[in-house]
């Protein structure tokens, strides 16, 4: 990797006699080999020691630069093993106009779905699904969680709960919850949905794959059925490097409410 460190450590001495901070010039230099292909995922970064010493700079700004990468995605590291050019994810357009399932938006773009199961079963509610769902403390909620996988990249944890009326049986979901649903006539026609950013914890990012405290998408989600009645709570974390959230927006006016033409 001799050649490639030398254009990725190139001119760091003249941008920071320009006044550009070290660490950002480097961070730039490592981004733009990513992007141009000089070094591919999986590609090994050499050591902080090495590149300090490769590009005349310190090691504290060299592990500044290369922080800010793997809390960006664009590197990992791996403890004991260095620091390595984060696999490329191929990101996913999620319409937020059409309520559908993981299953469904992921089959509908030819990839293999499966999922890891985290947990399932019948509890007491919490107050909060007391409180959304509708539930009296005397009743039951039915919880699921999944890792949601597509072509063999973790993209989402769902954490889901429902009124054990709705769902009796959490261990007989198989791989999508609406077409459970469907069967008993219980499946959701509209949702609202709030979507706000967050930075994974621990637990979270090693389910997903990717570094702590990088960002990620919190989705929480409460479907209604045609009769109004609410039939799912549900808590996402999606990856941030993998999903964008697309919405139709059209020009509200008096012309538009009354149908006219805009």
């Amino acid at each position: 990797m001799a050649d490639v460190s030398d254009q990725i450590f190139a001119g760091l001495k003249q941008a920071g006699q320009s006044g550009l901070p070290l660490y950002l010039q480097l961070r730039k230099n490592i981004e733009d080999a990513v992007k141009t292909g000089l070094i591919g995922p999986g590609d090994a970064l050499p050591s902080e020691r090495d590149i300090a010493t490769k590009a005349d700079i310190s090691r504290v700004t060299v592990r500044k630069a290369v922080h800010d990468l793997v809390k960006g995605g664009i590197l990992v590291q791996r403890h004991g093993s260095g620091t390595f050019v984060a696999p490329r994810v191929e990101r996913v357009e999620q319409s937020l106009s059409r309520l559908t399932s993981f299953t469904e938006d992921m089959a509908r773009r030819g990839m293999t779905v499966r999922s890891a199961w985290l947990d399932r079963g019948i509890f007491a509610p919490s107050p909060e699904e007391m409180m959304v769902l509708g539930l009296s403390s005397k009743e039951l909620v039915a919880r699921i969680a999944r890792l949601r996988i597509a072509d063999d990249t973790p993209l989402a944890i769902e954490r889901a709960s429902l009124s054990t009326s709705i769902l009796a049986d959490p261990a007989a979901i198989d791989s999508s919850l609406y077409s459970a649903l469907e069967k008993t006539g219980n499946r959701p026609v509209r949702a609202v949905q709030r979507i706000s950013a967050a930075n994974l914890n621990e637990t979270d990012a090693k389910l997903l794959d990717v570094q702590a405290g990088v960002a990620g998408l919190h989705i929480e989600r409460i479907s209604y059925l045609a009769s109004g009645r609410v039939v799912e709570f549900t808590r996402s974390i999606y990856r941030g490097d993998a999903y964008d959230f697309v919405a139709e927006l059209r020009l509200s006016g008096p012309d538009n409410e009354l149908g006219g033409r805009p």
